[in-house]
């Protein structure tokens, strides 16, 4: 028990001596040890590291799961060490919803075919999500956070600890020198009584003299200083070289950071293949759309006339060169009209559905017309000696 009050009591002291010490920096009343300004510099990057390394993290999160009660609910699982549930993605929940709609309102009907297709597409979109929240976690999100839990907590203790090492150095340094300025003034006024409130209590030997007591204070007060120094300097060094493994960080990171571009851009890559093959078995690209009793809006495009015809999609026969029941136009038999031609630039990449449609490049000019009966989205085109339907969609449309 004594062993622990004098423990006790020496920690106090300690923590009571660096209190001085930061109080008078503070206020300008005592001199602070300056570290030299490669250290400064690397302290900075150190903190800009580990700020924007918290930014992104939060904001990585924020992208991967939008809901912040799910987030919360994440974080607590973490916390506590225990396996995080797995929950369905909106775009599987959706599916969900449609197929159960469809199975309702009758699947074998037109409405409860396309949302059984919708659904199908949808929940694949929703495992592509899940396959890329997973990957992004693992590759990305777990070392970032590893960092700011395990390294950069290793960094602020030795940073702590520098801080208290040079407030021990300089507590020495401004005791040695009240310690020498003492010496100095019972130097020139001969053997005199030393003040003990200058320094701390000594067991000093009353009959000395007292420039004999100062000097062995200043003896004492500069061991104190070679060996606050000597802490001091090896913790700089441990903390310098800690610092400088921020550069094997960003390393990481940017490793990391490719990583969670490769498994984004094959999520966005797998999303448009589903969405486009979705498209396909809807027949937007290569079908059109026949009337039914149930009117419709009037499509979008500025050139269709105003008509109430109802979105049902067909397989495609000529794209709209016949009408219903009359046999279909060879394309090679149609002649371009006298007048009406235009050039047209295509804007995106169009994979030709068969062989009535002509396969388009991005940026390729080709020359277009439309005939008497053609549905008002596709227009025919011609490349060289090929023909075939294009979608005006694809298509900016030439003086």
């Amino acid at each position: 028990m004594d062993f622990n009050m004098k423990k006790l009591a020496s920690d106090a002291g300690i923590f009571f001596t660096r209190a001085v010490q930061f109080t008078e920096e503070k206020f300008g009343q005592a001199e602070k040890t300056e570290l030299d300004a490669h250290f400064e510099n690397l302290l900075a990057r150190a903190d800009s590291t580990k700020n924007w390394t918290e930014k992104i993290l939060r904001q990585t999160e924020v992208l991967l799961q939008p809901n912040p009660s799910a987030r919360v609910e994440e974080f607590l699982y973490e916390k506590l060490d225990r396996k995080v549930p797995s929950r369905v993605t909106n775009g599987e929940l959706l599916a969900q919803y449609m197929a159960e709609a469809a199975s309702e309102l009758g699947p074998t009907t037109p409405y409860g075919k396309t949302l059984i297709k919708v659904a199908e597409a949808e929940k694949r979109l929703g495992a592509a999500e899940r396959d890329f929240i997973h990957t992004a976690s693992i590759n990305f999100l777990t070392p970032l956070r590893n960092f700011l839990e395990g390294d950069w907590k290793t960094i602020s203790k030795e940073r702590r600890l520098l801080q208290n090492r040079r407030l021990d150095l300089d507590a020495c340094k401004a005791r040695l020198k009240k310690a020498k300025a003492a010496e100095a003034k019972a130097t020139c006024e001969g053997d005199t009584v030393p003040d003990f409130q200058e320094t701390r209590p000594r067991n000093y030997i009353l009959s000395a003299s007292a420039s004999a007591l100062w000097n062995d204070e200043v003896d004492k007060s500069e061991q104190e200083l070679r060996v606050a120094q000597t802490e001091f300097d090896r913790q700089a060094e441990v903390t310098r070289l800690l610092l400088e493994g921020i550069s094997s960080t960003h390393v990481n990171h940017l490793r990391c950071l490719h990583e969670f571009v490769e498994s984004q851009t094959t999520y966005y890559a797998q999303c448009y293949r589903h969405m486009l093959d979705l498209q396909k078995q809807l027949g937007r690209f290569p079908g059109t759309f026949v009337g039914t009793t149930e009117p419709a809006s009037p499509p979008l495009s500025s050139t269709s006339p105003t008509t109430t015809a109802a979105t049902m999609p067909v397989e495609p026969s000529v794209a709209g060169l016949a009408p219903p029941g009359e046999a279909a136009l060879c394309l090679e038999e149609v002649a371009p009209p006298a007048s009406g031609t235009r050039k047209a630039r295509v804007l995106y990449d169009y994979e030709a559905a068969d062989s009535s449609e002509l396969a388009l490049l991005a940026d390729e000019l080709i020359t277009v017309y439309s005939l008497p009966g053609m549905d008002p989205d596709w227009l025919i085109g011609e490349r060289g000696n090929k023909k075939g339907k294009v979608p005006v969609t694809y298509l900016e449309l030439l003086s």
